[in-house]
């Protein structure tokens, strides 16, 4: 039988001492790759496309790494007013665990999703001004994601988001505000190619952790797409996600540079992230695969950079 836990703000008064070192852990460090990737690898294809701009690099970097803290409290806030956390097996929940008053998290996701929109009205308004709809929709996205009454993440539609805000948008949305800012032109096909890859590797990261919770969100009834797929589907998607499609993107970029093969000497690590997985690891047994997904993203991305940059050399 599906748990139904109605949302409830009312904790005991000794609740809320969450330390820094709680907090920082709460803003969830191994995700944060998620945010560094795309701007890295958009910066670099901007680069490439001839019109890097390091300043709006940097603020497309606030954007990225605010949303991702932001919806990583958000979710702490979110799922732990409903009870889903009560049973998790992962890393730290503010709320869930009680170290923190919900209402404390909810602000402190507000103001980092506040900060990311703030970067991204100034990115906006030297480069593009309908990108302001653009961060609009972001951070609702952040919100909406285990918020609101009809959370999409709980629909399976989780990995779909990730591969496109923080693949997609990030990666197109870095490179497309420094070319429109240096007068260079629009996104480049390698900027699409090198998008998918990172979007790719950041659904891995998701799929990581949603599979470790098969069980408690089964119980709770968040509906995540590894729920939907069952536990051997998503560990087959994870493989796809993982090695598969960042390999091919990674010989499609061939044609813009042959260096973009760097990008082969993180594979790897991904087949190493993808370890625990192929050996039907399961619980606490996934962790370390979470943060060796998030390394192996990080490393593609900056060799491919690496590779883009050197070729104009």
């Amino acid at each position: 039988m599906t748990r139904q836990t109605a949302p409830s703000t009312d904790l005991p008064a000794e609740h809320g001492r969450a330390t820094l070192a709680q907090w920082l852990e709460g803003a969830r460090p191994r995700t944060w790759p998620n945010a560094f990737a795309p701007v890295l690898v958009g910066s670099a294809a901007a680069h490439l496309a001839g019109g890097f701009a390091w300043w709006q690099a940097l603020l497309a970097l606030v954007v990225a790494w605010s949303f991702i803290v932001g919806v990583n409290y958000a979710n702490d806030y979110s799922d732990g007013i409903r009870g889903t956390d009560d049973d998790r097996v992962g890393p730290l929940r503010l709320v869930g665990s009680g170290l923190a008053r919900p209402a404390t998290v909810k602000r402190v996701a507000f103001a980092f999703l506040g900060l990311g929109g703030l970067a991204g009205l100034v990115l906006s308004a030297t480069s593009a001004p309908w990108l302001i709809l653009v961060g609009l929709v972001c951070i609702a996205a952040a919100w909406f994601y285990t918020g609101g009454s009809r959370p999409y993440g709980y629909r399976g539609l989780g990995e779909v988001a990730v591969f496109v805000f923080f693949g997609l948008v990030a990666v197109l949305g870095t490179q497309f505000t420094q070319l429109q800012g240096s007068g260079a032109g629009t996104i480049t096909w390698y900027a699409v190619v090198a998008a998918v890859a990172v979007g790719s590797f950041s659904c891995a990261v998701n799929l990581t952790n949603n599979l470790r919770d098969i069980p408690s969100d089964t119980e709770a009834g968040k509906i995540t797409l590894a729920v939907r797929l069952g536990d051997p589907g998503t560990r087959g998607l994870h493989a796809l996600l993982e090695i598969f499609l960042p390999l091919i993107a990674t010989l499609a970029l061939i044609p813009a540079t042959p260096w973009a093969l760097l990008g082969l000497l993180a594979m790897p690590l991904a087949w190493k992230a993808n370890g625990p997985v192929r050996a039907r690891a399961t619980g606490a047994d996934l962790i370390p695969a979470l943060g060796m997904a998030g390394l192996a993203m990080l490393a593609w991305s900056v060799l491919v950079s690496v590779g883009f940059v050197i070729s104009t050399l």
